[in-house]
């Protein structure tokens, strides 16, 4: 099995970053197997466009949430790594486990609630 699970669907909260937020996180090295899906489908166009990325980030974007890995978006570049025969991809990682996440947190719970109770 390439990945440690298919997801389907984000089992965290909303955490609000944006993409200048994902920038700052420094890019690593994650394994395949500990990362879990959060969708269960891929665009296969998407799989197979060599410019896929041109508009977004090189990336991917992977949430730890409750100790696991979440890949949020990067599921196509997870697949192209596999399919090239490496195990290892380069992501972003937003760590809501940490005491930085949780202030993450707090902060777009209380702005989606202000949004919320807006007139």
């Amino acid at each position: 099995m390439i990945f440690k699970a298919v997801g389907d669907g984000r089992p965290y909260p909303e955490h609000g970053c944006t993409p200048a937020d994902w920038a700052a996180q420094a890019p690593r090295q994650i394994r395949l197997s500990e990362l879990v899906t959060t969708k269960r489908t891929l665009d296969l166009e998407a799989l197979l466009d060599e410019q896929s990325t041109f508009y977004g980030d090189l990336f991917a974007h992977v949430v730890r949430w409750n100790g696991q890995l979440y890949l949020e978006d990067g599921l196509h570049r997870a697949l192209r790594t596999a399919l090239h025969g490496r195990d290892v991809l380069h992501a972003r990682v937003l760590d809501l486990d940490s005491e930085e996440g949780r202030a993450r947190l707090v902060a777009a719970s209380a702005a989606t609630g202000a949004r919320r109770t807006s007139p």
